[in-house]
């Protein structure tokens, strides 16, 4: 199965794209849309950083700047996949319809399949799975209540897993994210070639919701 695969550097996003490489299909390329402001379909914290990350998991990128306007990215989705020579293209997708359905369209107007390895997982044991497979995740961006300025820049492991879930419980917060209530960076995974190192970061806060805007990285 040739197939192409979404990246944002995020944890859905290449976790969706290691378990197709343990399905034995060949991922030929990474897509990565860029929007120029809040996305309504793709992630946007850091993605100037997703040349990095596909030079580091050794795919070719295809990349498409997008406006972000609500239909006109999916226009932008559809040119940047259009000429490639695939099968399908796989997403992170967890619980997203508005996500999962919008990409099925495009896909069924260009005759590819799409591929939601993670669809309907239950998400604790996912986050689970991900810690277990070696993902070392940085959180680059929080809103929702119980998640404060302190959790930019935090790993997410057993300790910060344990933390999400009692939150989770408390507040009724999505733990892995699907909601928008955070937003991660990988800095290592089974794909990369070599761990990633962030050297320089900002936070930024505002009205209860803020990010870590990731200036430098090795």
């Amino acid at each position: 199965m040739r197939i192409a695969t979404l990246l944002s550097g995020g944890k859905d996003s290449l976790y969706a794209t290691y378990i197709s490489l343990q399905y034995g299909w060949d991922v030929l390329y990474g897509v990565a849309i860029k929007p120029k402001k809040l996305s309504w379909m793709f992630h946007t914290e850091n993605i100037h950083l997703i040349n990095h990350i596909a030079k580091n998991v050794g795919l070719p990128l295809i990349e498409k700047e997008t406006d972000a306007n609500k239909e006109d990215e999916l226009d932008d989705l559809k040119s940047a996949l259009k000429n490639l020579a695939i099968e399908g293209i796989v997403s992170g997708a967890i619980a997203s319809e508005y996500q999962r359905t919008r990409i099925e369209k495009i896909c069924h107007d260009l005759g590819i399949k799409s591929f939601t390895p993670l669809w309907h997982k239950e998400q604790g044991m996912l986050l689970k799975e991900m810690i277990e497979a070696g993902f070392r995740m940085v959180i680059v961006a929080v809103a929702a209540e119980g998640l404060g300025e302190e959790w930019l820049g935090r790993e997410i492991n057993k300790d910060c897993f344990d933390e999400l879930l009692r939150i989770h419980k408390k507040y009724g917060i999505n733990i892995s994210g699907e909601g928008g209530e955070y937003e991660t960076f990988v800095i290592d995974c089974p794909l990369y070639k070599k761990r990633i190192e962030i050297k320089k970061a900002t936070k930024i806060w505002e009205k209860g919701r803020g990010y870590l805007k990731i200036e430098k990285i090795l």
